[in-house]
C-alpha cells in the first residue's frame, strides 16, 4: 500500500508578502463574528512585527513562551485559554515564530476539535477529527514545521510528535524579511536541523526518488548557505527549511533525530541545538555528512555544548536510551528492518556518553 500523505494545499513565497496576511485570514470570516487566534512567540512582544499582526474585532494575540521545548501540559493550558475567550471556535488559528511556535499553534488547533489531553494524541494517526483552519508565519528557517505532518511534543512519558494529515497547515506564509534578524548561533543551530533532515533522508533505507528529488535540493541551498555564504541566502534558507521537510514527509529522518529526542527529554536540550550536538558524535553512521557539518560549523563560528552527558545518573541515561530507542521508524529509516539487533541500549548509551 502507497503511502497517500497530504501536503500542504496553499503557499505564498516572496519578500513582503506577510503584508498579505489580513487578505489570507479574510476568507476564513465567513460571518461578522468570525474570529482568530494569533499564536506568536513572546520574542516579538513590544516588537515592530507586533504591529504589523492583522487583528480585527474580536481577534486575540496568544503570545507564547518558547524557552523550553514544546509540552503536553502547556498545549492543554493554551486550548483551554482559547476556548474560554470566545462561545464559539476561531475561524483560524495562525502560528507566528519558530519550530516551537508552529508546533504550539498545530496542536491548539487540533486539540480546539478533538477531546482530552494531548498527550493522548502522541503517535501517528491518533487524531480523530479535524483541526480548525491553521496557518504559519515562519521567522526562523530549517525545522521544516511549516511543512510537516507533526507537532513535536514532550509529554510526562515520552516526547513524541502530534502525527496526522490532520497537523498538515491548510497556509503557510513564506516572507525571507521575517528572517533577517536572526543571531547568528539560532541561525545555525535552526539551517542545521535542515541539513541534518536532508542527510538523514537522502541515506535512509525509506529513501525514493520523491525525497531524494526535495532532499537534494534542500541540501544544496543549505550549502550555498552555510559554505558559499550565498548574498541571498535567507530566500535560500526558507525554500531549504520547506524541501527539507517535504524530504522526509515522505520518508522519515533517522538516529539524529531519535537520539536527539532521548537528549530534550532528560536535560531539555532545545531541537536545533540537540540535532547539533548528537549529529557531532554519529560519525558512524553518517561519515560524510559530519565532515561536511564541521566545515558549516567552523565557517559560521559556532561552538556547540560538549560534555551534556558526563554527569547523568544511571536513571536519567536509562530514560534518554528508552525515549531515543521508543522511536522505531526513525531506526528503521537508518538501519533496517534489524535495527534492534543493532542498536542496542548499550550501544545507544555509547553514543549518548560521546556528547
Amino acid at each position: 500500500m502507497f503511502r497517500n500523505f497530504k501536503l500542504v494545499p496553499n503557499v505564498i513565497f516572496g519578500r513582503g508578502c506577510f503584508a498579505q496576511l489580513d487578505e489570507i485570514i479574510a476568507g476564513q470570516r465567513q460571518s461578522a463574528d468570525g474570529w482568530a487566534v494569533f499564536v506568536v512567540d513572546d520574542v516579538f512582544k513590544g516588537k515592530d512585527l507586533e504591529q504589523r499582526i492583522p487583528t480585527q474585532g474580536k481577534d486575540h494575540i496568544l503570545w507564547v513562551n518558547v524557552d523550553d521545548e514544546p509540552k503536553t501540559g502547556y498545549v492543554d493550558a493554551l486550548t483551554l485559554e482559547v476556548r474560554n475567550l470566545q462561545s464559539t471556535l476561531p475561524c483560524a488559528v495562525i502560528g507566528i515564530g519558530g519550530g516551537s511556535a508552529m508546533d504550539l499553534s498545530k496542536a491548539v488547533s487540533l486539540m480546539l476539535t478533538n477531546d482530552g489531553s494531548s498527550t493522548l494524541y502522541q503517535g501517528w494517526d491518533l487524531i480523530k477529527n479535524p483541526a480548525v483552519y491553521h496557518a504559519a508565519v515562519p521567522t526562523l528557517s530549517g525545522t521544516g514545521a511549516e511543512v510537516s505532518r507533526t507537532a513535536v511534543l514532550t509529554g510526562p512519558e515520552k516526547k513524541l510528535g502530534l502525527n496526522s494529515d490532520y497537523t498538515v497547515f491548510d497556509q503557510v506564509v513564506l516572507d525571507p524579511e521575517l528572517i533577517k534578524d536572526v543571531p547568528r548561533d539560532q541561525h545555525f543551530y535552526t539551517g542545521m536541523d535542515c541539513y541534518i533532515h536532508c542527510i538523514e533522508s537522502l541515506e535512509g533505507t525509506y529513501l525514493n526518488e520523491f525525497s531524494k528529488a526535495y532532499g537534494e535540493k534542500s541540501l544544496d541551498l543549505c550549502r550555498q548557505v552555510f559554505i558559499d555564504k550565498h548574498p541571498d541566502g535567507d530566500d535560500k534558507l526558507m525554500m531549504a527549511s520547506f524541501f527539507g521537510g517535504m524530504s522526509i514527509a515522505y520518508s522519515q529522518v533517522g538516529a539524529c533525530h531519535a537520539l536527539s529526542y532521548g537528549l530534550s527529554y532528560v536535560l531539555g536540550t532545545h531541537h536545533g541545538v540537540g540535532c547539533c550536538i548528537t549529529f557531532d558524535a554519529l560519525d558512524e553512521y553518517y561519515n560524510d555528512g559530519v565532515k561536511e557539518f564541521r566545515i558549516m560549523m567552523e565557517k559560521t563560528g559556532v561552538d556547540i555544548p560538549r560534555g551534556l552527558t558526563s554527569d547523568l545518573s544511571d536513571d536519567q541515561m536509562e530514560t534518554m536510551i528508552t525515549v531515543a530507542l521508543g522511536l522505531d521508524p526513525l531506526w528503521e529509516n537508518c538501519l533496517g528492518k534489524d535495527w534492534k539487533t543493532i542498536m542496542t541500549r548499550d550501544k545507544a548509551r555509547s553514543l549518548f556518553l560521546k556528547m
